[in-house]
């Protein structure tokens, strides 16, 4: 039996989609399955201050599930601020096999994305979380003060209490091992899209606009896509929200840019079908993302930065240098007046979903992570 772990946090993203999609695929291997969530929405600052500080909350409550449920193995995401290393300490203590599936940078950054003034940074690093607090991270000094604080606690402890790290990217894991955690205990298992979501076949070629999804925020560089596509004169669609909007929204001012805001899965899966390419400018080390994952499942190709795991992704063929506009604007308008180029280039995308990203891959690599406890 396994039990899922996950700190959800006050905005639903990728990681709450990751936690969804691997209970359903070990629910639908046979698998028995327990999802044990808690959620920052609504923490006061001082609760949510009091929790990382304190490694986790209710540490009792973990190894309570794990004998009531025999769970052999707890795969743990998000900890912060309410599950912390104490939640690991826990199910190990009662017997459980602890895997620590690591989808960003958070164990050594305080705002998780390792990025600032424009550029990735990787300032704190095995143990040192000065440079955070020094540059206020967190925007104010007394918060920066408690991830400082709390990150260089719990680091040590994370490293005792759980038998297997796994990183979303290679290049996450790289960076990680760099940063401090321990290599002889990090594996690397990307994200993956259930096989009842990969399109049949790719109608890129047929397709109306580029496409952008994500949460609109500085790093995600998609003022590169609004300027590639003006350049071009394609129609751009951008899906999300975010903090950058209003700067976004002034910069596509006179261009043919729509911006349609949150979708559901539903809308944004039908929306994706009618994209002739997929735009993933990303400025910080992304991971694994989920936008290029999906459009890649869809049949769409991507253009995608040399930034993170996006290589890894797309292909390096794909990807382009995060911050040359000319290039972005030369790949987008060769593909926008090419659509038998976006077709062969569309197939290719959803073979590679297929065969890198399919969940048969991901679940045999899985249990071998798990070890022979859930064999």
């Amino acid at each position: 039996m396994i039990l899922i772990l996950h700190n959800r946090y006050r905005a639903a993203g990728g990681e709450e989609r990751a936690v969804a999609d691997l209970s359903a695929l070990l629910h639908r291997r046979g698998q028995a399955v327990e999802v044990l969530e808690r959620s920052s929405d609504g923490l006061r600052p001082a609760q949510a201050a009091a929790g990382l500080l304190a490694g986790g909350r209710d540490p009792d409550a973990v190894a309570r599930a794990v004998r009531v449920h025999g769970a052999r193995v707890v795969h743990a995401h998000n900890i912060h601020p309410l599950f912390g290393w104490r939640a690991l300490a826990a199910a190990r203590a009662a017997g459980a096999r602890t895997v620590l599936h690591l989808h960003n940078f958070r164990l050594f950054c305080a705002i998780g994305i390792a990025y600032r003034d424009g550029a990735p940074c990787f300032r704190c690093r095995r143990g040192s979380t000065l440079p955070g607090l020094r540059l206020r991270c967190r925007g104010s000094l007394p918060e920066a003060a408690v991830y400082a604080a709390a990150l260089r606690r719990q680091q040590p402890r994370l490293f005792e209490h759980v038998d297997q790290f796994v990183a979303v990217s290679e290049a996450l894991a790289i960076h990680l091992r760099d940063l401090g955690l321990p290599s002889s205990l990090t594996a690397t298992l990307p994200n993956f899209i259930p096989t009842a979501e990969i399109a049949p076949d790719s109608r890129a070629g047929e397709g109306e606009f580029a496409l952008a999804a994500g949460r609109l925020t500085e790093e995600k560089g998609f003022d590169t896509a609004i300027a590639a596509a003006r350049a071009c004169q394609a129609p751009l669609v951008i899906a999300g929200t975010g903090p950058d909007e209003p700067r976004l929204r002034a910069l596509a001012t006179g261009s043919e840019v729509r911006f349609v805001g949150r979708l559901e899965p539903r809308a944004l899966a039908d929306l994706r079908r009618r994209a002739a390419v997929a735009l993933a400018p990303s400025r910080w080390e992304e991971p694994c993302p989920y936008a290029v994952l999906e459009a890649l499942a869809a049949g769409v190709p991507v253009l995608a930065s040399d930034r993170g795991g996006l290589p890894d992704l797309v292909g390096e063929q794909a990807t382009l240098p995060a911050t040359d506009g000319a290039a972005w604007a030369g790949r987008l308008s060769e593909l926008w007046r090419n659509p038998e180029l976006r077709a062969q280039q569309g197939a290719r995308a959803l073979a590679r979903a297929r065969e890198h990203f399919g969940e048969d891959g991901y679940y045999e690599r899985l249990m071998g992570l798990y070890g022979d406890v859930c064999t």
